[in-house]
């Protein structure tokens, strides 16, 4: 690779990046008022942290501020101030997400310009604009966006750091092997790293401000790159200042709450309502080892199934690799020419010392950013494919950036080592786009119902691709220029075979209209499985689309696919039986153990959609961890936000507030996401016991006792998700022996308690 003068940059690059910045703000910003308001249980948040300051920085659920959610509220800060500023409307929540994201690819191209050159960032930032999972998670409330660009951005300071901040004419009579001469550092210029460097760290501290630990699985390729660009003990001390400002920034807010001395709110996920359990549990071992003990509270077995069974080939299953995984062969190809070039590349040089020191800069640079950049892929691959707790399929997001300057980068080099005369290193670039475009060509054909163009796109043009690059490779030695037009018309083809089926993945999105965005999981492209995208007959607008099949699972209730029945939204789920429970046969059992009066079952609730699901064996309260009742949504739409209720929702509502008297709270629900709803519909004063999983203690059986005996709570729904445990929670008990069951249409699980 080669050093750039962003300085002189040529006007194509530029006008590359600003092509790929608009195709990701079109793909990103498509159509926001359609999009609902994304994840209800952050949606929720956003609203309630818009109410107050105090509310604001612990990152509050609820507009009272009993519980927060389960994250740091970094990322719902930005949504807060965007609904201060706007008003509270879905686009209101989703605009500054999309914001983020075209900023993540302009930051991307700037970095991978100055380590690899104007191809290789026109390249990367397309592919990132392109990557499917990206697409989905900007369109959504989720907190990766923020997460993403913040640690793009700790990138380019790495990048700046390591291959400097002052640039000079060519050495004179300098080369190096397939590269040309070029621009770079001047030897002995001024030194700005550390400041790069720190800068980067106090970067990654604030990505852990959006999803804690997380953000710091990449934390050694940043600072790995940093001495692979020259060890030396000045650069491990700039290092060691940028790990200094990591840990100042990640702990900033963690701090601050825990040694908050006033009145705050439960911190929601955590065992003890403190921050730092948070960040030890529930999204620190809680997520690698996946025990409950670790987690704090746990969704069970229902976490991992979201995105397959922990192993090597996560990436590559059918819930997961149409998201992420087009370009990883791609990807690996591009690191064995990174090696192949290290290895045989001439030196820069030029007259004397300077010439030496310049080559020496000029190949640690380069050397930093494949550590950069392939360390962050194979950290994000190993974790991601290993962790045994909660794992989405849209975590793999932060995947995106590294394999677009992967991408970028390694074909740009396997270019030059294509255009070698001697050698067999030439291959790695013909073998590089047939292995890609057959993986992709196996991943559309897992959904040969959902469009049946991308098949033979990909396969012919991967084909057409290949052969070009070995003719043109063949015609080199008889005439360099008629090879040069063969190879580049089969670069084409390669390149619209590789992004051919992720650009359709990621098209599906904005074309498919309300409701193609899951809540809490969003994908991109078919649905494959628990957790996925769009499945047949999901909506209209991509070409070739199968228009009627079967509804797809999770839209609105009672809503349809286009010429097909909603699989779930009409509560077509089994019908679960009334079964004896526990401690009681249907209706007539205690609160802990009855089933809805409806008795439905999968994913089903009441006839209004607010009770709770009843289990498909009648054997309990609760539906099995990961399941949830009250929406009739399938699993692809957990959690979805319309800003509307139900009829059921709304006579729950109407009818604790004319009941209400004096009391504080006006509603109080089992889990976070039974409350969300009245919070985004109306804002009113309902809070959630247990936060998200109904296992927290958010308000605990005393806590519990004390309100109800003080008139400041008289309603309790228990309604919303529930995760493993949470059936056998003493507040059930309590509630069934000291509350009355409210007799309203449609409505089967709301009590009234005390006076």
């Amino acid at each position: 690779m080669s050093f750039v003068d962003v300085h002189r940059e040529p006007r194509w690059s530029r006008w590359a990046l600003v092509a790929a910045c608009v195709l990701g703000g079109v793909l990103y910003g498509w159509a926001l008022d359609s999009v609902g308001y994304g994840n209800s249980y952050y949606a929720a948040a956003a609203r309630s942290m818009s109410r107050s300051w105090s509310n604001f920085f612990f990152g509050a659920f609820d507009p009272l501020g009993v519980s927060t959610v389960d994250k740091p509220p970094g990322a719902l800060w930005v949504q807060a101030l965007s609904v201060r500023l706007f008003g509270y409307h879905g686009w209101a929540l989703i605009l500054p997400q999309a914001v983020e994201g075209v900023l993540a690819i302009a930051v991307l191209h700037r970095a991978v310009l100055r380590w690899a050159g104007p191809a290789a960032a026109s390249i990367a930032a397309l592919v990132l604009a392109l990557t499917p999972i990206t697409v989905a998670v900007n369109r959504n409330d989720n907190p990766d966006t923020l997460l993403v660009l913040l640690l793009v951005c700790a990138a380019y300071a790495v990048t700046r750091a390591a291959v400097g901040d002052a640039w000079a004419d060519p050495v004179p009579g300098g080369h190096a092997a397939g590269a040309g001469t070029s621009s770079g550092p001047v030897p002995g210029g001024r030194d700005r790293s550390r400041g790069w460097l720190v800068a980067a760290g106090a970067l990654v501290g604030a990505a852990f401000t959006t999803k804690m630990l997380q953000a710091w699985v990449v934390a050694p390729a940043l600072f790995g790159a940093c001495l692979a660009a020259g060890p030396s003990l000045r650069r491990l001390g700039h290092a060691v200042a940028a790990g200094a400002a990591t840990l100042v920034t990640s702990s900033a807010w963690v701090l601050a709450v825990d040694l908050w001395p006033g009145d705050k709110p439960y911190i929601g996920g955590s065992r003890d309502g403190s921050a730092w359990d948070l960040l030890i549990g529930y999204n620190g071992l809680g997520r690698v080892l996946g025990t409950r003990d670790g987690a704090g509270t746990g969704l069970g077995n229902a976490g991992p199934s979201m995105g397959g069974d922990p192993g090597w080939d996560r990436l590559f299953n059918d819930q997961v690799a149409g998201q992420i995984s087009w370009l990883l062969p791609f990807c690996a190809v591009a690191l064995v020419a990174a090696a192949v070039m290290t290895a045989t590349r001439g030196r820069l040089t030029g007259p004397g010392e300077e010439g030496r020191r310049y080559g020496a800069a000029a190949a640690g640079a380069a050397r930093s950013g494949w550590v950069l950049w392939g360390g962050w892929l194979v950290l994000c691959w190993a974790v991601f494919s290993f962790a045994e707790g909660i794992f989405h399929p849209y975590y793999t997001t932060q995947l995106g950036p590294a394999v677009a300057a992967l991408s970028g980068a390694g074909a740009v080099t396997m270019w030059r080592l294509y255009l070698r005369p001697l050698g067999t290193a030439w291959a790695l670039l013909p073998a590089a786009v047939g292995v890609t475009a057959l993986w992709a060509f196996v991943l559309v054909r897992r959904t040969p119902d959902w469009a049946a163009w991308p098949a033979p796109a990909v396969g012919v043009t991967g084909a057409l691709g290949v052969a070009g690059l070995l003719a043109g490779r063949f015609l080199l030695r008889a005439s360099r220029r008629g090879a040069l037009r063969v190879s580049t018309v089969a670069a084409v083809l390669a390149a619209v075979s590789v992004l051919t089926a992720p650009a359709a993945w990621s098209a599906a999105e904005p074309l498919d209209g309300p409701g193609s965005t899951g809540g809490v999981n969003p994908t991109a492209g078919p649905e494959t499985g628990f957790g996925g995208g769009a499945g047949p007959g999901r909506g209209g607008g991509l070409p070739g689309r199968d228009r009627d099949g079967a509804g797809w699972a999770g839209r609105d209730p009672g809503a349809a696919g286009q010429n097909g029945t909603g699989t779930d939204g009409a509560r077509s789920g089994t019908t679960g039986p009334r079964g004896t429970g526990q401690n009681g046969t249907g209706s007539s059992g205690s609160v802990q153990n009855r089933t809805d009066s409806s008795g439905t079952g999968q994913d089903g609730a009441d006839a209004g959609g607010t009770g709770r699901a009843g289990p498909r064996d009648g054997g309990g309260a609760f539906p099995p961890p990961g399941r949830r009742g009250g929406a009739g949504d399938g699993l692809s739409t957990w959690g979805v936000a319309t800003g509307t209720l139900t009829g059921a929702q709304r006579s729950v509502l109407e009818y604790a507030t004319a009941h209400r008297e004096d009391a504080r709270i006006l509603l109080a629900t089992l889990s976070a996401t039974g409350a969300a709803p009245y919070i985004v519909a109306t804002g009113e004063d309902v809070i959630a016991m247990g936060g998200y999983n109904a296992t927290d203690q958010a308000v605990d059986l005393p806590e519990l006792r004390r309100l109800v005996a003080a008139g400041e709570l008289r309603f309790v729904q228990l309604s919303g998700f529930t995760g493993q445990g949470a059936d056998a929670d003493p507040r059930l008990a309590w509630i069934g022996e000291n509350c009355a069951a409210v007799e309203l249409d449609g409505v089967s699980d709301l009590y009234r308690c005390g006076g």
